[in-house]
């Protein structure tokens, strides 16, 4: 199924994700030695969404065969959309080697009218969002699809450190040096643990992610009738300040480059009826 939106920040990524596609990035490698038990490590490690069997789950953003399967291992209903048709292919590639059933949708997470409304009960968003411009226009398709009560995750750039990285080391610290402006683009290199240190055999668009700062997050989700129920605040796992300066694992203990929300749909209680 295909409602895929081609303008140029689409038409960008989509030739970017073939490309990373093409050269097995870490992001668009299939899970495919997993158990129900790493399952719900990937998807659920703190173990928040309980019973999976039977719910249905839309997994946005979400190609390259890695949370679509894991959700359906766990029992639920799965449909997976994603810009890209090369990481949709590594969905039903991982779905097959399983013997799953999954759905796959070709659209932009800004234009999600191919789906029924009303319809999930949880909402998937890995690292994209920083992907587009603007971010609530995201948030109110998830609005649409969502049932009264469902659940919406998803991960972003931590907005007060977007734009650096460990090589911005300078000898004393992470300097900041870019304006805190919603929807600022942000360029840089691809590092090198993105390719598990081989080196790609061509060249890709660089990564091209906008800033999304914390107070449109919080205010674009409360205006599309959403709650917050957890923000945590994400490096590699457990700081390590005894690290190198100027590598990846003493930059994210300085600096925790991302954001994990998960978000309640009640319109309801807050006064805004859901639109059907």
């Amino acid at each position: 199924m295909k409602n895929a939106k081609k303008d140029p920040v689409a038409q960008y990524n989509i030739e970017r994700w073939a490309a990373l596609a093409r050269n097995r990035a870490v992001f668009t490698r299939p899970q495919l030695d997993l158990d129900a038990a790493t399952a719900r490590m990937l998807v659920d490690p703190q173990g928040r969404l309980g019973d999976l069997k039977d719910r249905p789950v839309l997994c946005l953003a979400s190609g390259g065969g890695q949370q679509s399967v894991a959700f359906a291992l766990l029992g639920a209903n799965v449909t997976v959309v994603d810009l890209s048709a090369a990481q949709l292919e590594q969905d039903r590639f991982a779905a097959a080697h399983y013997g799953l059933e999954i759905q796959t949708v070709e659209a932009d997470m800004r234009d999600l009218s191919v789906l029924a409304p009303s319809t999930f009960d949880l909402v998937y968003q890995p690292y994209s969002i920083n992907f587009v411009p603007d971010a609530t226009v995201v948030f109110g398709e998830v609005a649409r699809l969502l049932r009264e009560g469902g659940l919406y995750h998803f991960q972003s750039a931590n907005p007060c450190f977007a734009g650096l990285l460990a090589e911005s080391w300078d000898g004393q610290g992470y300097p900041l040096h870019l304006p805190y402006v919603q929807g600022a683009l942000i360029e840089y290199n691809d590092e090198a643990w993105i390719f598990r240190g081989d080196t790609p055999g061509e060249a890709i668009h660089r990564p091209r992610e906008y800033r999304h700062t914390l107070g449109t997050l919080i205010n674009g989700l409360t205006a599309h009738g959403f709650l917050m129920v957890r923000l945590d605040e994400e490096n590699l796992g457990h700081p390590d300040m005894e690290a190198v300066p100027g590598t990846t694992e003493h930059f994210t203990a300085v600096a925790p480059p991302w954001l994990r929300f998960w978000a309640s749909f009640r319109p309801n209680l807050l006064g805004m009826p859901q639109d059907g």
